[in-house]
């Protein structure tokens, strides 16, 4: 036998895996929570397990490889064509397609630092060469500095607004500034996974800026403030070239149909889902008050989540939490996200970052 092994793509060495928030580990009799994922806290919305019920029985069958029901809906929610709707595997699925259509070797793609994790990932895996940018001082995206790092090889702009894991926000005026600075033929993907949470009103709606400038992308994604996380449906808008690229690089048949017939039946919830939105901000409200009571310097977030930079005392965090019954997200030697979950849980949260303050 030939001690030779497959030849696989350099761009793969070193290229780091996903890492997923750890599930607690519970005591026997004592509850535990995760706050680690930045999921909804609570089951699907009112209609979503009769239509995954009913979609179950079709199982022998393919799903729509258009997304047609999915597609309309979206497209009348949004006023948009439907042409201009392009669905995947969540938007990170649709994130990795926008790169396979637009980036490769020699190519570069621009984003902030530290921002969703997933955005250096899949840019090696398509072979092109991510320019990080950090965030400035108040945890924020550093427009002007991006884009100073554009040049004639940048393909593509990733802005996480909200931002994961910091939870701050791009503002229209310093958005459309800095949209005015970057070429025509650059795609800039608007990554608006935690739009629904958004309550200050200088932050725009992607799909507005979209409608003026062909070269902007919006994702949205079902996974948070809808609670599909475990069903991965996602989706962009786009001008037409943009949207027919992401139909030629989407995986055939990859959105099952129980994700798209819960997606339809969560758009159609949108009473209840507003109810359950609201009732996690005000309880991200509550999180962040208690903390900055407690004098943690907590950047204002306007997603599903909190963002403590803690430096050297990262992994002490994150394992005081996990012994006290929770656990939350950490970037070692940097900080910890920690989703807002419900009320038991965020009340325990607090109970344990000030036990912990009180160590430091």
């Amino acid at each position: 036998m030939s001690p030779e092994t497959p030849k696989l793509r350099a761009e793969l060495d070193g290229i780091p895996t996903y890492k997923p928030g750890r599930p607690p580990a519970a005591a026997e009799g004592v509850p535990a929570f995760k706050l680690s994922s930045n999921e909804n806290p609570y089951p699907p919305l009112p209609g979503v397990l009769e239509a995954t019920a009913a979609a179950a029985a079709s199982f022998n069958r393919y799903p729509d490889l258009a997304c047609s029901a999915l597609t309309g809906e979206l497209a009348a929610r949004f006023g948009v064509p439907a042409e201009h709707v392009a669905t995947g595997t969540g938007s990170v699925g649709v994130a990795q397609q926008l790169l396979q259509a637009t980036s490769g070797p020699g190519d570069e793609v621009v984003y902030a630092w530290r921002s969703f994790e997933a955005y250096p990932i899949i840019t090696r895996i398509s072979g092109a060469r991510p320019v990080q940018v950090p965030l400035d001082a108040a945890e924020r995206h550093d427009l002007d500095a991006m884009a100073d790092a554009v040049t004639d090889r940048t393909r593509l702009i990733f802005v996480c607004n909200p931002n994961n894991p910091t939870g701050t926000v791009v503002r229209r005026a310093e958005l459309e500034r800095f949209l005015d600075r970057v070429p025509g033929d650059v795609l800039v993907v608007l990554d608006e996974a935690y739009r629904e949470f958004i309550t200050d009103p200088d932050v725009p709606d992607g799909t507005d800026l979209y409608r003026e400038r062909p070269n902007v992308a919006v994702l949205r994604t079902f996974s948070k403030a809808y609670g599909l996380a475990g069903l991965r449906i996602g989706f962009a808008i786009a001008h037409q070239p943009v949207a027919e690229a992401l139909r030629k690089t989407a995986v055939p048949f990859g959105v099952s149909q129980l994700a798209q017939d819960a997606a339809v039946a969560s758009l159609r919830a949108e009473p209840a889902l507003l109810e359950r939105v609201a009732g996690l901000v005000a309880e991200r409200t509550r999180v962040f008050e208690g903390l900055t009571a407690q004098g943690w310097t907590v950047p204002e977030t306007q997603a599903n989540f909190v963002w403590l930079r803690l430096g050297e005392h990262t992994d002490a965090f994150a394992a005081a939490c996990e012994r006290a019954g929770t656990t939350v997200r950490p970037f070692a030697g940097e900080g910890v996200r920690i989703t807002v979950g419900e009320t038991a849980a965020n009340d325990l949260l607090l109970r344990t970052a000030e036990a912990f303050r009180k160590e430091l």
